[in-house]
Formats: structure tokens, sequence, C-alpha cells
């Protein structure tokens, strides 16, 4: 550590690597409880129990209609593009299933971007996708609580860097897209152009300290929605992909990068057996998150209290003055539980809080938002103490 600060000009650089030799290889995990609650330890079926849960999650396979394109597109790809994206890669990227490492990509640079552009190129306007391309190693990274439970493992993937540029040209081109039409929600602050997580904490905490400084009470839901990136079905998707107005040949390509897809778990330098992938974007991709925004867009349709995003991250709140407040509060958290229904987003009921912000002196605690089967909110009202009960 001593020879690490020491290295002023590079300090921070050597600090995190000095703190991931120290934690050591992320994929060695300690042993895992099957559904039974019976001790597992051999390797390979860890691998194997993880990626059965992951594929829990999955909705059931739904038949997706063939997308005819309408327009020829505008052309994303030539040597230059694909030039200053080698130049980018970290050299110690991870290889993914089909073996080509980073390292080699941007090596030969120079010499390969022709050619590489002149693939991508083609796998754009046939919109094929080659079969390695649809391959994913999962890495389970542990997100926190107890180890032994595969729940609290997140699958980040690791899949072809060469299909990763085209990830990349793509989704930059859908966030130009969004961002030059003004389609996303301006509520929506996680994975946008212009916005960051500091723009959200500024927005959220002025919507919080206005209230505040005019005497008003304000009531405040958090909602957390579970393992939404596994659980999207690949038809809704593309259905909201098409409402944006987006062209159809990233309609087109953005079918064929959904659908076919296949994955295993890698543990300790062991594999799982590879599964289907029915729903779902990939986590680890770059095209994954956009999906996602334009996925959960309409979330704010029909519901007149504010809601504010980062990503899956949600927060609602209303003004209450009066007991009329408290009650289209009430049909917006219904309205949002329907909304959540429709579109197959589970709400995780244990880590979802509801909190009164007010200057009047009470006995403040979190309240834990029950929901029932049905997802319908009914977190409210006690009308004469105007305050939360848990249901």
């Amino acid at each position: 550590m001593p020879s690490v600060l020491r290295n002023e000009d590079n300090c921070w650089s050597e600090f995190y690597k000095y703190v991931k030799r120290r934690k050591g290889n992320r994929e060695n995990i300690p042993s895992n409880k099957d559904h039974n609650g019976t001790i597992i330890t051999d390797t390979t079926e860890k691998c194997n129990i993880l990626n059965s849960y992951y594929a829990s999650v999955f909705c059931c396979d739904r038949n997706i209609s063939e997308i005819k394109v309408a327009n020829p597109g505008e052309t994303i790809i030539n040597t230059n593009v694909i030039r200053k994206r080698l130049k980018k890669i970290w050299k110690n990227k991870s290889e993914g299933p089909d073996g080509i490492p980073g390292q080699i990509l941007k090596l030969g640079g120079v010499a390969m971007a022709p050619y590489l552009a002149r693939l991508l190129e083609i796998s754009l306007n046939n919109a094929s996708i080659p079969s390695n391309w649809k391959r994913a190693t999962v890495l389970p990274t542990y997100k926190g609580g107890d180890r032994s439970a595969v729940s609290n493992y997140r699958p980040i993937s690791l899949t072809s860097v060469v299909r990763k540029q085209l990830e990349q040209l793509t989704a930059g081109y859908l966030r130009q897209f969004c961002h030059k039409n003004d389609w996303l929600y301006e509520g929506q602050h996680g994975f946008r152009l212009e916005y960051s997580r500091e723009s959200q904490v500024i927005t959220v905490c002025q919507d919080r300290a206005d209230p505040l400084d005019e005497g008003v009470v304000k009531d405040a839901i958090i909602i957390d929605f579970s393992k939404v990136f596994d659980s999207i079905p690949h038809d809704r998707q593309l259905t909201t992909l098409a409402a944006s107005g987006v062209d159809s040949w990233v309609e087109v390509w953005v079918r064929e990068f959904l659908v076919s897809h296949t994955r295993r778990v890698r543990v300790g330098g062991k594999l799982s057996k590879e599964v289907k992938v029915t729903s779902a974007v990939p986590q680890g991709s770059d095209l994954g998150p956009l999906l996602f925004l334009v996925y959960v867009n309409d979330i704010w349709r029909n519901i007149d209290s504010s809601i504010r995003l980062f990503a899956d991250d949600c927060i609602t709140d209303r003004k209450i003055t009066n007991k009329n407040d408290m009650e289209n509060f009430q049909k917006d958290l219904d309205t949002l539980g329907e909304w959540a229904v429709e579109n197959g987003m589970k709400i995780n009921t244990g880590k979802c809080k509801a909190i009164r912000l007010t200057r009047t002196r009470l006995n403040t605690r979190w309240f834990t938002l029950l929901v029932p089967k049905n997802f319908r909110k009914r977190a409210v009202v006690n009308t004469q103490e105007q305050s939360y009960e848990e249901i």
C-alpha cells in the first residue's frame, strides 16, 4: 500500500488494482444452498443451481412476429468510426464466448478496421447475427446479504467483444434519436444524455425541499422492482420500441439481437449447462439499459403524482393538504400497480418504503409498503391521524 500511495501520478488507478488483488477472484463464490436448503460445494453444481435460478425468472417463450424494413435506414458504420471504437477497447477486456479477446482487436485496429466495419455493416443491413454473438457467459456478482443465497448474486453477462462494437453504435444512434425527439420521460435520469445520478439527486432533493419551505406535508413511496432486466417479454419490448417511431432497421436488428439467445454460468472456471433466454435484456450489454428505458417509458401515464426514476429505481410522491389528496395518491398507486401487472414488472414488497416529509414533530419511521398478490397498493391511509399504516 505505501508504494501505491507514493505513485502520485497514477495513484487512484494503482489503488483500485490493489483493492482488486486483495479481493481475489470474483468467480470464486462460497457454498450455495439449493431450494431444499442443502449445502452445495461442488463447483459445477453451483453453476447449474445459479443458472436454474436465473432462468426461473424468465417469462414464457412467445412467438415474435417478423418485422419488415420500410426504409433503408442511415449509415452509422464506417472505417473511421470503427477505428476510433477499437482504440477505446480496454486491453484487458474479458473475451466472450467467441474466444476473441479485446487486446487482439485493439492491437490490430488499423489493419482490422476495414474488415470489421464490413462485417458489422453486413450484420446490420441483413439483420443477421452469428450464433457465437448470441451466446453469453454469466458471471454471478455478489450484491449483498447472505452469500449462500443464489438470489444475492446478480447475473452479469460476458458477450462477444466484436458484437459489443455494433451494440454501442446502435445504442448511440438510439440514444441520439430519443434525445433529439425528446421522447424519453423527463423524470427518468438513468443512462441518458445530459442526465446523471447528480441530476437525479438534485431534482429529488429540490422536490422534497419545496413543500417543507411552504409548510406543506408531502408523502413519498419508494418502489423497488424485482429482477426487471430478466423478466421483460421480448414481444412487449419490441412493441414499445416501435412506438418510439425509430427507424424500422433498428427494430429488425434489435429483434434479432433479443431472440434465440443462450447463456451459461461460469464459477471457478467451471461452466453450467446452456439455457435459452426467453425474456430479458442482457445485463452487462451496452444496448440492454437503453432498451429498458424504452420499455418503462410510459410508467407516468394516467398518474397525476410526481414520479422520478433512475433506471428501475422509482420514487413517487404527492403534496398532502387534505383527505382528497391522500385518496388521489392512493388511486395513483393503484394505477401504478396495474401498470406493473400489465407489463410483467414484479414489485419487491420487502424493499418498498413509505415516508412522510413534514416540519411537524412526529414519531417518524419508515413503513413497509405491503402489496397484495395482484400488486394493487393499499399502503395508505388513516384519515384521522393522516399517517401511513402497515396493512
